[in-house]
Parts: C-alpha cells; sequence; structure tokens
C-alpha cells in the first residue's frame, strides 16, 4: 500500500479514547509495582527500584516493536526505524523516577502513553516519515541528587560534568550509583543529540495544578514554562525578652519576615499568570518567651514570561527593603536558582490543537502555562517541543493523594495519538 494511503487508513482505524484508558491504567498497575519503599511508590533514581522499572520498560518496548537499551546516563530508549533507516527521531517522553511517597501518575502517565503510541503505529511504521523513539528519563525529580533535569539534559544539552560527583544522603557519589546500576559515566557526553537528528519531543503530563478541574476540562496545551527565581532571605533583627521589651522598641525579626512574605503575596497578585510563594520560614531562637532576633524564609517566583518575574524580583528587592528600614532590621537576599521561561514549539501546539480537533468530543484546547519543571524545559534547549496536560483531581501531585480518571488518561493519550499521525500526514 503507497505510503499516503496507509496513513490514511491508520489514522480512521485509530483505537478509542476509552480502550486508551483502560489499557493505560492497566500498564501504569504493572510499572508502579516497582518501589524502594513497601505501601508506598518511591522510586529515585539509581535506585533498586528504578532499576527493575527500567527493566520493565525496556520489555514493554520490545513487545511493542521499539528496539530498547538501557543508555549510559540511566534512562530507557526505544526506537522505531520509519520509512527509511536513520531518519530524525519524533520523542514521545517523560519520567519514571519518583518523589518519596508518589503519586500513580505523575512521570510515568507521559510514558505508559509513548507506549500506547508505538504499539498502535508499529503495523504501520514503514509508512512514517520520521523514526519514533519513547524515553523514559531517569533523574526529573533531582531527589537524590542535587541535579536539575539531569537525564533529559544528557540528550539535549547543559549536562554539568560536575554532577557525577555528587553525593547523596549515604555519601554515595552520582558516578557510583550510575556504574552500579548499569550505566556509563564516561559515556553520558556522547548521549548528546545533534539538532537535525530530532524532528520534534511530546510529552504528556499531569497538570500539577487545579486548572482545568476549575474548568472542567481533560486536556490543555501547555505555552511556556514558566520563569523561575529562587532566594535564601535572612532578616536579622535584637533577641529579647517577650516580657520586657516595649513594643515600641522591639526589633523582631520574625514580625518584619512575616509582613515580607505578605508583600510578596500582593506582588504575586498584581501581575498575569504569576505566583509567588515563601516555602521555608525559620525564626531564631524559635523560644515561646523570646522576641526573634533572626528570621530565614525562602522565595519562589515564577511566571510564563522573563519579564514579570524580572518585574517582580525588583518589587520583592524594593519592597522588603523598605519594610527592613522602617522596622530597623538587617536583610540580606541571595538568590540560588534563575531559569529563564521556556517558551513551547509554536508548531508542536499547533499539532496539538489539530490532534485534539480530530479527538472530537467537542474538546477544548486550552492553553495553559507550566508552573513546574519538566524534562521538555531541557528538551526545548535544543530541539522543538510540546506538553500536553491532562486534568488530574484538585490538582494535587507529588502525593499519594494524586487522582485522575481512566476516562481522562484515555482522552490525553488518544489526543497524543492524533498529533502524531497528524504530524506524519503532514510530511507525506
Amino acid at each position: 500500500m503507497p505510503v499516503a494511503p496507509a496513513l490514511d487508513h491508520l489514522a480512521a482505524t485509530l483505537p478509542s479514547a476509552r480502550d486508551l484508558g483502560a489499557r493505560a491504567f492497566a500498564m501504569l498497575a504493572g510499572l508502579n509495582r516497582f518501589s524502594d519503599e513497601p505501601g508506598k511508590l518511591t522510586r529515585l533514581y539509581l535506585s533498586p527500584a528504578h532499576r527493575l522499572a527500567a527493566d520493565h520498560v525496556i520489555d514493554l518496548m520490545r513487545a511493542r516493536g521499539l528496539s530498547a537499551r538501557l543508555d549510559a546516563a540511566g534512562s530507557v530508549q526505544g526506537r522505531m526505524e520509519g520509512r527509511s533507516p536513520g531518519l530524525p527521531a519524533l520523542i514521545v517522553g517523560s519520567h519514571i523516577d519518583t518523589v518519596k511517597d508518589a503519586g500513580a501518575y505523575d512521570g510515568n502517565l507521559g510514558v505508559v502513553a509513548g507506549l500506547l503510541i508505538a504499539e498502535t503505529l508499529a503495523p504501520h511504521a514503514a509508512s512514517l516519515p520520521f523514526a519514533l523513539e519513547v524515553i523514559a528519563f531517569g533523574d526529573e525529580e533531582n531527589v537524590r541528587f542535587p541535579t536539575n533535569l539531569s537525564t533529559s539534559a544528557a540528550l539535549s544539552s547543559g549536562y554539568e560534568p560536575g554532577w557525577l560527583d555528587a553525593r547523596d544522603a549515604d555519601g554515595i557519589s552520582l558516578r557510583e550509583a550510575l556504574a552500579a546500576f548499569g550505566g556509563d559515566p564516561e559515556g553520558v557526553a556522547s548521549l548528546q543529540r545533534a539538532p537535525g537528528s530530532v524532528a520534534g519531543y511530546l510529552e504528556l503530563h499531569i497538570e500539577q495544578g487545579p486548572v482545568l478541574e476549575a474548568h472542567d476540562e481533560p486536556v490543555g496545551i501547555v505555552t511556556a514554562i514558566n520563569a523561575q527565581i529562587r532566594a535564601r532571605v535572612r532578616v536579622s533583627g535584637e533577641a529579647g525578652h517577650a516580657g520586657t521589651v516595649p513594643m515600641a522598641l522591639r526589633k523582631d525579626a520574625l514580625a518584619a519576615a512575616a509582613e515580607m512574605a505578605l508583600a510578596l503575596e500582593e506582588i504575586a497578585r498584581g501581575q498575569p499568570d504569576a505566583v509567588g510563594t515563601v516555602g521555608v520560614f525559620r525564626p531564631e531562637p524559635g523560644a515561646t518567651n523570646v522576641v526573634p532576633g533572626a528570621c530565614s524564609f525562602t522565595i519562589d517566583l515564577r511566571a510564563p514570561l522573563d519579564a514579570t518575574v524580572k518585574v517582580m524580583d525588583e518589587a520583592v528587592q524594593a519592597r522588603f527593603g523598605a519594610i527592613a528600614a522602617r522596622r530597623g532590621v538587617g536583610l540580606t537576599i541571595e538568590p540560588y536558582s534563575r531559569l529563564a521561561a521556556t517558551p513551547m514549539a509554536a508548531s508542536l501546539q499547533s499539532a496539538l490543537q489539530h490532534g485534539i480537533a480530530r479527538t472530537g468530543a467537542n474538546l477544548k484546547a486550552r492553553p495553559i502555562p507550566s508552573g513546574a519543571g519538566h524534562d521538555a524545559m531541557t528538551m526545548a534547549r535544543t530541539f522543538p517541543a510540546a506538553m500536553l496536560f491532562v486534568r488530574n483531581e484538585k490538582g494535587i501531585s507529588h502525593s499519594p493523594l494524586e487522582a485522575m480518571t481512566e476516562e481522562d488518561a484515555g482522552i490525553a493519550i488518544k489526543v497524543m495519538l492524533e498529533t502524531v499521525v497528524g504530524l506524519a500526514l503532514a510530511q507525506t
């Protein structure tokens, strides 16, 4: 059968969302058996459970027509050639590492989606104008080692050689753990793909927020992964007896820090699509009968546009400085992380829109920024990348309370499948 008619036939015979959802949940149940903690889902990078999960994914890939291997950095890579060997790859991927006591869908759903897409397309691989790859990254959560999306950075750009010498809480270096896992610390540098070798990267992920649920919509298209600034703040006042220092003479570090936290909230609320968070708050000495002499806290500023985060940062510097001066306390603000916004590729966002339209059921293509980081962020440094979000209950993530419906999973995977087929048809 000629290439174009073969793909047209495929497009008309894709599995239903209901079928995809049922198969996805069955595959997730199998994958999530592998945990380092009984009764919980904890699968840290390069742990024994990660290796068992990686081997399981390799078996699943091979059963679906992909050549599969564990790469030097500990990710699982699977590839299905297209109508001729060596074509640029369209990659569908996500991660299989988790936080401690995690939910069932964060990362894992995106890998399962790639497997189901490969299973559907395998009989038609000779008609595809690109190779299809499925990748299960190993270090997205960055819980065990102080890295930053290291396994996807190894494929794209930005892998820091110093990460290999970082150590976990038990004193084990990443280099040692990777060698014991079956990876190759010396081979990580060779994983970087040439820009022309990847046609695009697609990732399905739970939203990790409540927007889709609030609008009663199962899926949304990620427009950008937010810019972010994180900083440590320390306020220095004067400790004193809680019963003897008059209010007018106090230099209460906690009270000053609390006012700064409220100022941060006001600043973030005044900017479009922005969020601001004080996540850690530590008064010193922390005694009931002592006016706090110091207080340390963290701030986290995020927004889809770099310019918005810059405005927020400048406002924080000014407002916090004014509060410190008025209250007579010392102030230091120490940034420790700055990430630029990562826009998703317009061409792939458009492809996802068409995939949603082909899926039907009156689905809306809601544009939505991602406040959390994802492997798509590092892949986008070098290749076109895009993400599809799927609704999860109350937006809860990084928790065993993470929940989503089989129906929503099926709709989202159907959209991804329609998108991949649409990209193939567009190039035929």
